[in-house]
């Protein structure tokens, strides 16, 4: 059987929960399902039977935690259990095939956590390579809610193996992961990564994540796989139970699979009837064939940017060249000054940021994914990745969590010969400058001709249309007069001939002349009547983004004129340039996220207001403004954690200050948490931890799995006031129940409250906890009530 042949032609089924089973099979809470492998081989081995005999075209083995992170208390290796699970699988599936699971590793990734991406790789290319050599068929990743371990698990199998991958991350009710990451988001990042099937698993039942499905189908270019949940999760009898029968799940599926999907598999709650009837209701069908038309996208790891529907701003002022400032800040190592360049671009209306840092006297390949990693921890628009360098351009694109934009490749063959290999792994935009060994040709057909061989190349390195700017490049009204036209002519050939996206660096045709600014706002709205799709400009300068406006009013792109209408109904004339260096304060600093600034302004708060004064009319007000806007979804975790940790950066001072004047800390209150015996998923702890502590609250984190016995004694001890339960797994939200049934025993007067991925409002009350906390943000509102 070659999936590769089948794919798409025919609906292929996965298998149903491993879990599930296990813990039907007599799993004891807290242990790793993993060493089943080892201990009980004929456990697994009946399981996958029983999904073979139901139907299963693929069995996924029992490795979901087998990474060396989970399994460092066991005795066995990585290999060990990968070989021994492949083994299993391999003489249960006969004739049918092996998919080597490989679930999320259980640490947050930098910037919300401290595992570096290259870390991730390595323990994800440990699995890969032990479950290729053992023989398994194909790679699933799978459960992941964070894109960017999404993209550290797909390199090391793309890198490390030849088989085919297939990813699925696990959606909210929200419609988005954990992390943030929209399906659209989904889409564009893994297809560019080569992937051959993408979807959803986990977390929601059929009828939950086909809306989420339904956005997916409308992009994908790739087929898609649902795994979902048999429904909800619910307790009965102090057991956790999932309430959707075969039969209506099934139903879901086939609707589904109405709408185009054609790989299914069940998750938790699901077992092999699931399998069997959902084949059966599929019998005398066949998977609908997407027909998806490609976009010109580059995304960030929460937003996709579409380019060719209106006009796409591309920031340019993250650029030394002529910049005293800037270069300064690079030479010195000042990232707060780079951030701060990011976030008056983005606020301004920059859709994508360009990022060149070409200095002769700094290490540009070791600064440049430095800086990209701190400035997509703070703004959520995709960045242009701009360098001479290659070996910069794929330290930087590695890194960069989305779809980015690499300027840029041109018509030079070695140009094209080390570009193309990094735009194709990455599943990158690339940007083309028609020049070549010759120079930058002075007629319109020269460059458009540049521009063909530059598309044709890319296409013979399997690199799209779509994933190509064409920049026909701008030469100086002052030196070469007559071929500022012959740009402009060139937009519309290349377009006209290629439909293919364009660029251009507006500015550089002023240089030289006086007034540069009048000059650069008439070429701009020229070009754009030509087809420019996405200038480079600097959007801080209001005439710019004037004529841009504008422009998409009198081109049809802002239908009814609606956005002209929002900036402008309102608005006198403005200066230009804009004013945007006024000073911030502590809380817009807070809510920017620069820490090294937050630090320096808190000192010098120190010399006119109390501590207590920051906290209660800087520090909490900013948390609480960036919390909003979390829950409105205007931001998501990765900004919400770093104004958390700026916030931090202040309490370090403040504590510094008091400890000089023999003051006691500043603290809202002692909060005790803990993941629950028997559970080692601490993940969604760990975040309520920080936002807990940088509200001022001081946090007494017992750690994972931990004992009831110690819950009620470290309680007791401490004198808590709140304590702050979670658990991920169904098994184990009995023990968070025994936990809390322990403390009311032992008369310890204390509030309750409980979280993670199974829990609810209707769990919570069931269990006798005073409040359920559906996300970090909730958990801090909840200690705010307590401690007021």
């Amino acid at each position: 059987m070659n999936i590769k042949k089948i794919i798409g032609k025919e609906f292929i089924f996965f298998d149903g929960a491993m879990g599930t089973m296990l813990q039907q099979a007599g799993l004891p809470i807290g242990e790793l399902p993993e060493s089943f492998n080892i201990s009980y081989p004929e456990v697994i081995y009946d399981i996958h039977k029983k999904y073979i005999d139901a139907g299963a075209d693929v069995i996924t083995t029992n490795t979901f935690g087998a990474n060396e992170y989970k399994l460092k208390d066991l005795p066995y290796s990585v290999e060990q259990i990968i070989s021994k699970a492949v083994s299993i699988a391999r003489d249960a599936a006969g004739n049918k095939l092996v998919a080597l699971d490989i679930g999320p590793i259980g640490q947050l990734m930098e910037p919300i956590g401290t595992l570096k991406f290259d870390e991730a790789y390595e323990i994800f290319k440990r699995q890969i390579k032990a479950g290729e050599t053992a023989g398994a068929d194909l790679i699933l990743i799978e459960t992941i809610s964070d894109l960017y371990e999404a993209k550290a698990a797909i390199l090391a199998a793309k890198e490390n193996c030849s088989l085919p991958v297939f990813c699925t991350m696990t959606f909210q009710q929200n419609g988005r992961t954990l992390t943030g990451t929209d399906p659209t988001t989904m889409v564009h990042v893994l297809e560019g990564l080569g992937i051959d099937a993408l979807g959803i698993n986990c977390s929601l039942g059929p009828k939950e994540i086909k809306p989420i499905i339904e956005k997916i189908l409308k992009i994908s270019t790739v087929p898609v796989i649902v795994q979902p949940n048999a429904g909800l999760p619910k307790l009965k009898e102090g057991k956790t139970v999932f309430d959707l029968t075969p039969e209506v799940f099934s139903e879901e599926i086939k609707n589904m699979a109405q709408m185009g999907i054609s790989i299914i598999g069940g998750c938790c709650g699901t077992n092999p009837d699931f399998i069997k009837k959902a084949k059966k209701y599929l019998e005398g069908l066949y998977p609908i064939k997407l027909n998806n038309k490609k976009l010109t996208t580059v995304c960030s790891s929460t937003k996709t940017i579409v380019i060719g529907n209106d006009i796409k701003i591309i920031g340019e002022r993250i650029n030394p060249t002529g910049k005293k400032k800037l270069k300064e800040a690079l030479r010195n190592n000042n990232l707060d000054y780079i951030l701060s360049e990011a976030i008056k671009q983005k606020e301004a209306g920059a859709d994508i940021l360009d990022v060149n840092i070409g200095l002769p006297e700094i290490n540009e390949k070791e600064m440049m994914p430095k800086i990209i990693k701190e400035i997509q921890g703070i703004v959520d628009i995709p960045l242009q990745i701009d360098s001479t360098n290659t070996d910069t351009i794929e330290a930087a694109v590695r890194v960069f969590n989305g779809k980015p934009l690499i300027n840029s490749v041109n018509g030079k063959t070695e140009s094209m010969k080390s570009i193309f290999p990094i735009v194709k792994k990455y599943g990158a935009c690339v940007i083309g400058l028609t020049l070549d060994e010759n120079g930058i040709p002075k007629k319109a057909e020269e460059r458009a001709a540049i521009a063909e061989k530059i598309i044709n190349t890319a296409s013979s390195y399997g690199i799209p249309k779509e994933n190509i700017l064409i920049d026909c490049l701008v030469l100086t009204a002052s030196a070469q007069q007559e071929e500022v036209m012959e740009t402009l002519k060139a937009i519309k050939l290349v377009k006209d001939r290629f439909d293919v996206k364009t660029t251009l660096g507006v500015s550089n045709v002023s240089f030289g002349l006086p007034q540069r600014k009048i000059i650069n706002r008439t070429f701009l709205a020229m070009a754009l009547s030509f087809g420019l799709d996405a200038p480079i400009i600097d959007p801080l300068l209001e005439s710019n983004l004037e004529t841009i406006h504008t422009f998409n009013v009198l081109a049809n792109h802002d239908k009814d004129a609606q956005n002209f209408i929002n900036i402008y109904r309102n608005d006198s004339k403005k200066e230009e340039p804009k004013k945007l260096e006024a000073k911030k304060n502590l809380k817009q600093i807070i809510i920017d996220g620069i820490k090294d600034e937050a630090a320096q302004k808190t000192k010098e708060l120190l010399n006119s207001i109390t501590p207590l004064e920051i906290v209660n009319n800087y520090l909490v007000p900013a948390l609480d403004l960036v919390g909003n806007k979390y829950e409105k979804e205007e931001i998501f975790l990765p900004q919400l954690i770093r104004s958390a940790e700026t916030v931090k950066a202040s309490f370090e001072v403040i504590k510094e200050h008091l400890l000089k004047e023999g003051k006691s800390n500043i603290s809202k209150g002692k909060i005790l948490l803990a993941t629950v015996k028997g559970d080692i998923h601490d993940i969604g702890k760990n975040i309520v931890k920080v936002l807990l502590e940088n509200y001022g609250f001081d946090v007494l984190d017992l750690g994972k799995d931990v004992p009831i016995e110690e819950v009620v004694e470290q309680t007791k001890a401490h004198d808590i006031k709140l304590v702050g339960l979670s658990a991920l797994m169904t098994t184990t939200v009995k023990n968070m129940e025994q936990t809390i049934k322990a403390i009311r025993e032992n008369h310890i007067h204390c509030y309750i409250m409980v979280g993670g991925a199974v829990l609810n409002q209707e769990y919570a009350d069931m269990i006798g906890a005073d409040f359920y906390a559906k996300d970090a943000r909730e958990s801090v509102t909840i200690a705010q009530k307590v401690f007021q």
